[in-house]
């Protein structure tokens, strides 16, 4: 068990309290805007206490599939919990495991859902994260992502920003994740951009991005 497995296993208990209580502002709206329809296929990578995974059960429906890799089996228990409660375990297949590469084969899924997941990866290896995504997407599938974000062209960072930035270089077991230029790094990865937005998460930038594979 790496560090990382370590710090949220121990965590994932308590990590709505830790942590949703700005998060699920940005990713409601993430799932709003990928618009995932009944019938659907879906992966959620990071899937954490399960939040995103009931609303993405209730969208795709009794015909549709949703999976999710996560590498926690602390979170795993929280969100299984969550599921069971809700009723939709019928429809809902969770896999414990560090990722890349994903456990899946080519060409799975119509949507592959990251919310404040992809910036916990070091930067070098998030190119290999999309490539990946790109794989288990069918031709025309979409993309959805909710992350910590680089301030935009010609803005300033922010006080708390700065601070968090710092914080993650020299303490990377306690801030574990960064901000990162997200829309860039989607497009560098071979995605086309169909929509994108962005809100402030205490004076923080966080990117939200639907891309597709064609």
């Amino acid at each position: 068990m790496n560090a990382t497995e370590k710090f949220y296993d121990r965590i994932s208990h308590a990590y709505d309290l830790i942590a949703d209580g700005g998060e699920h502002v940005a990713r409601e709206r993430g799932l709003a805007l990928l618009d995932i329809e009944p019938g659907e296929s879906v992966l959620e990578i990071g899937f954490g206490t399960g939040h995103s995974l009931l609303t993405i059960a209730e969208s795709v429906g009794p015909t549709g599939l949703v999976a999710g890799v996560d590498i926690s089996s602390g979170m795993h228990d929280v969100a299984m919990k969550r599921l069971k409660q809700a009723g939709y375990t019928d429809r809902v297949a969770l896999v414990v495991q560090e990722t890349p590469p994903l456990p899946y084969t080519d060409s799975t899924f119509d949507c592959v859902v990251m919310s404040f997941t992809l910036e916990l990866f070091p930067i070098e290896r998030i190119p290999t994260v999309l490539a990946e995504c790109r794989r288990v997407l069918k031709p025309g599938g979409r993309l959805g992502v909710v992350s910590m974000a680089t301030v935009s062209d010609g803005q300033s960072e922010s006080v708390v920003e700065r601070t968090y930035v710092w914080m993650h270089t020299h303490f990377p077991h306690i801030v574990d994740c960064q901000p990162i230029p997200l829309e860039r790094l989607v497009e560098e990865a071979g995605f086309s951009i169909a929509q994108q937005e962005r809100i402030d998460l205490f004076t923080m930038p966080v990117a939200i991005v639907v891309a597709s594979t064609s």
